[in-house]
């Protein structure tokens, strides 16, 4: 279940823009979603003030290291959509300046023609095409008009080239084998992998390649023509996985090449090298390597790729490790083996000497230095926050940065003595107006004495004589680290601010306390990680400031799992629950989810595998089988378009809870994914949820 990397959700639709004008204003009935001016009252997150702050990502520094492209969406509740907008900053912090101003959205900015033009992507046309304009935002110019539309692209190293991204169809529709029938919304399924994340597979994303005169491009190529692959992959594969050689001649591109039930069982993707001028010459870089390869990246001289990669077919959690591909010789190095950590996303330093990664070391995501000969990898950064991108500006580095108290901002950082000094402030004018819930680190022990972090989350103006009602909450993944994350749903903020405590454990399965720790999870559900949640909660408990008659247990995903699992076990600790998209029965489960890989691997295989020891504990361990003893109100939430844990999960659970005749209230989302992304929707799961837990916890 857990994405293959850590990612920030750009806007949900690519908008319209007009052309022309250094700043383009919106056309036809279209409302301009701008920056909110929104007033705080007490100093309190509310829902309406968390979808009023900025959400900034896909920040580009241009090619001479002295500017940055970003881009910041804006939501309107009363609208029920987004707006993205593009801005330019000197990487100094200087001159930052909007360069559109559209009722439409700009995405995927990129610095092109040796910085003198952004190239973006707009449906100004009806479509999702390639434009460009100046930095200042002026003579806006559209370069695509492809039927279709583009989903991201990136220009050759000369220019004369653009490798883009589009859908193609995938497999036979109804229609094709009925014509005379086509108003039907039936689909007929003769195979796995019908459908994904959030939607039917009718299409599958391929990379193509086109000339490109300077104004329009012609001669496009399909580098997967006639092969019914991915690349990038679904659901969350983007333009990181595809990368052009230095010398302009190949194209390095990740691919899954199976399909169906194939696909449904492996992770076993490859990084394949595309021969530009000779496009029937294809190489398989990463062959023989087992489990997921993705990302490359060519070293600048062009005589390495490096890439992430995982070990085991199968497992979507293994160590994301950073191999280097010498390309002379096709000799291939782990570079972090022996370094007990996962690589998240890295870049190349000019001179090729070193690598410059993030990732994550006890519930912090931290940028490192790979030094290239002398074979070690050292912090640069350190504090309470993650960074989720990293770029070189010149002899500085520019991250993206974010925490428990503050979201995406740019920060330049040195790379020799790791000070961060911030350059974006997009949210000040709203953050300056709340008192900031304190978020502190504590080390617990846990049932077999080992050392675990958790987060505890205080409420602004925190008064250590009076007591509060306290929330467990519950990790997804179920091997996403509960680092210092800034979630617009799971916004530990908010739940400060309407007067909880929050206890937030890096429990048993999670990355960046090494592979062991990590590993402990497969097979397991409902053993140690759950006793690692009881500890937590017990110990923070027994705080003087804690009101231990009032807990209550919070989480999404295998945090609902977690939260339907603890409904059975918790011995009357919680007074309430809330499961949102929660695994709940998992002999259903199996059989309703997509990914065939993540249940093989973490339940340990099929429930009618009788002589499957890890697999029958997982399946004897399935909350619905503990129903009898569920005794607390809960309040299931689920959307009806997540295919990988498909409604019925939330349904059968709150259904199993009123035929008990326990306390329940379901919220159902028609229009909703694994995710909430519609700002109303937002709302109303913020307003359900703490009517919830206030009803039973004040």
């Amino acid at each position: 279940m857990k994405p293959l990397k850590i990612l920030s959700i750009m806007a949900l639709a690519l908008g319209l823009v007009a052309c022309g004008d250094k700043q383009a204003t919106s056309k036809g009935d279209d409302k301009l979603i701008e920056k909110s001016q929104i007033k705080v009252e007490n100093g309190l997150m509310t829902p309406e003030v968390l979808w009023a702050l900025g959400r900034m990502s896909d920040a580009q520094v241009s090619g001479d290291g002295t500017k940055i492209v970003y881009g910041v969406a804006y939501y309107s509740i009363e609208e029920n959509k987004s707006n993205r907008e593009l801005f330019v900053i000197n990487v100094d912090g200087s001159s930052n300046t909007q360069i559109t101003k559209t009722a439409k959205s700009e995405n995927a900015a990129k610095w092109v023609k040796n910085d003198t033009k952004i190239a973006f992507l707009s449906s100004e046309s009806g479509s999702s095409q390639i434009w460009e304009m100046s930095p200042d935002g002026s003579n806006r110019v559209q370069i695509t008009d492809r039927q279709g539309g583009i989903n991201d692209f990136i220009y050759s190293p000369d220019g004369k080239k653009i490798l883009f991204v589009a859908e193609v169809k995938y497999g036979e529709r109804t229609v094709d084998i009925y014509p005379d029938l086509p108003k039907t919304t039936g689909i007929i399924v003769d195979d796995l992998m019908y459908k994904h994340w959030d939607e039917w597979v009718e299409t599958v994303p391929h990379p193509f390649v086109a000339d490109f005169d300077g104004k329009k491009i012609s001669n496009e190529k399909d580098l997967l023509e006639g092969e019914p692959f991915e690349s990038p992959m679904k659901p969350f594969g983007g333009i990181e996985q595809l990368a052009w050689s230095p010398d302009g001649k190949y194209i390095a591109y990740t691919c899954r090449k199976k399909t169906g039930l194939e696909y449904a069982l492996s992770t076993n993707s490859d990084i394949y090298l595309y021969n530009v001028e000779q496009s029937k010459t294809v190489r398989n870089i990463s062959e023989g390597m087992m489990g997921y390869d993705v990302n490359p990246q060519f070293s600048n001289d062009g005589k390495y790729l490096a890439f992430l990669s995982m070990e085991r077919d199968g497992y979507e959690a293994d160590k994301n490790r950073l191999i280097i591909v010498d390309m002379a010789t096709n000799e291939r190095r782990d570079f972090t083996d022996g370094w007990d950590q996962s690589v998240e996303s890295f870049v190349w330093s000019k001179d090729d000497k070193n690598i410059y990664l993030i990732s994550v070391w006890h519930a912090e995501a931290q940028i490192y230095n790979a030094d290239i000969a002398a074979k070690t990898i050292t912090p640069i950064t350190k504090g309470q926050h993650d960074y989720e991108a990293v770029q070189l500006a010149g002899d500085r580095l520019i991250g993206t940065r974010h925490s428990m108290q503050m979201p995406n901002e740019l920060y330049s950082i040195d790379k020799n003595t790791g000070e961060q000094t911030q350059i974006t402030f997009e949210n000040k004018h709203i953050l300056d107006q709340l008192t900031i819930a304190d978020v502190k680190p504590r080390w617990i022990k846990t049932t077999d004495n080992k050392d675990m972090l958790a987060w505890v989350i205080y409420p602004p103006n925190f008064d250590p004589t009076k007591k509060y009602p306290t929330l467990l909450y519950c990790q997804g993944g179920p091997q996403s680290p509960v680092s210092q994350f800034w979630s617009y749903r799971w916004n530990f903020q908010i739940m400060a601010a309407n007067g909880y405590i929050v206890v937030a454990p890096n429990r048993r399965g999670l990355y960046g306390f090494g592979q062991e720790w990590l590993e402990q999870i497969s097979g397991d559900y409902g053993g140690q990680n759950m006793k690692d949640y009881l500890a937590a909660i017990d110990n923070v408990s027994k705080e003087s400031y804690v009101d231990k008659d009032h807990l209550g247990c919070v989480g999404a995903s295998y945090g609902g799992f977690s939260v339907f699992w603890l409904a059975g076990h918790h011995q009357k600790r919680f007074k309430a629950f809330i499961a949102h998209d929660g695994m709940f029965n998992f002999e259903q489960q199996y059989l309703e989810t997509e990914e065939m890989w993540f249940v093989n691997w973490d339940l340990g295989g099929a429930y009618w595998e009788k002589n499957n020891a890890i697999a029958q504990r997982s399946y004897q361990n399935s909350p619905h089988r503990f129903v009898d003893k569920w005794d607390t109100p809960i309040l299931v939430i689920h959307g009806e378009k997540d295919y990988r844990i498909l409604a019925s999960q939330g349904m059968a659970a709150f259904n199993a809870a009123k035929l008990r005749g326990v306390p329940a209230e379901l919220l159902i989302f028609p229009d909703e994914n694994h995710w909430v992304l519609r700002p109303q929707n937002g709302i109303l799961w913020q307003r359900t949820f703490f009517r919830w837990l206030d009803k039973w916890l004040k």
